[in-house]
């Protein structure tokens, strides 16, 4: 789980990742979710290299097995590292967004589950209901995209291990996506149903939403 993000837009003082909602980290809540799936073995936190020992504390009593990292300099290298702590053996790794807190335990499991039968990728997605245009360096449209074709992906995004180790070995520079580094690869990506509760909190609205929507669970 890459946690290592300034959080620059949501305009805290603290990494993205510590900040409370609801008098608890978002890391908290997100790492709570996956183990709350009940799917989940075990949970690495790439964390920023000055919070590392921070997280460790704040985590420890969330329970199931936890290992902390140093992350990078972008969302990619937090992953590398990440992928290089995983327990031997593992044959499926999900990466979640500390973000994407509130992602119900359902959404992980339908990930899971497409993984171990037989999808080497997995991604939740949910229709996009705005109408997206393409447009030049100047603002100018170009086109109006078909939206019935378009998907807004969330996380967790769930793989074959191989397949994603495969596709950080060979891909470069960063991603915002994990699933685009192995569509490098020509691996066929499976899509899933997400949730309006998956959303990524970015902005200091979002994490209002968010308390208000912990308010109504």
């Amino acid at each position: 789980m890459p946690a290592a993000g300034r959080g620059e837009r949501l305009g805290a003082v603290l990494p993205k990742a510590l900040v409370a909602l609801a008098g608890r980290p978002l890391l908290w809540h997100a790492v709570s979710g996956l183990l709350g799936s009940r799917c989940v073995d075990s949970v690495v936190v790439a964390a920023p290299a000055s919070y590392a020992d921070a997280v460790r504390n704040l985590l420890a009593g969330v329970g199931g097995p936890l290992s902390v990292v140093t992350g990078g300099v972008d969302r990619t290298a937090s992953v590398r590292a990440a992928l290089a702590l995983a327990p031997v053996g593992v044959d499926i790794v999900l990466v979640h967004d500390a973000a994407r807190c509130l992602t119900p335990p359902a959404v992980v499991r339908a990930v899971v589950a497409a993984v171990r039968a037989g999808a080497p990728a997995v991604i939740p997605v949910l229709p996009v209901a705005d109408t997206v245009k393409r447009v030049d360096a100047n603002g100018v449209v170009v086109r109006t995209l078909d939206r019935s074709e378009l998907r807004a992906v969330q996380t967790p995004q769930g793989f074959a291990f191989d397949v994603l180790r495969q596709g950080y070995a060979l891909g470069s520079g960063p991603a915002t996506d994990d699933a685009g580094l192995v569509e490098r690869l020509g691996v066929k990506v499976l899509t899933v149903p997400g949730h309006p509760d998956a959303f990524k909190i970015t902005t200091a609205a979002d994490l209002a939403a968010a308390e208000l929507l912990l308010e109504r669970r």
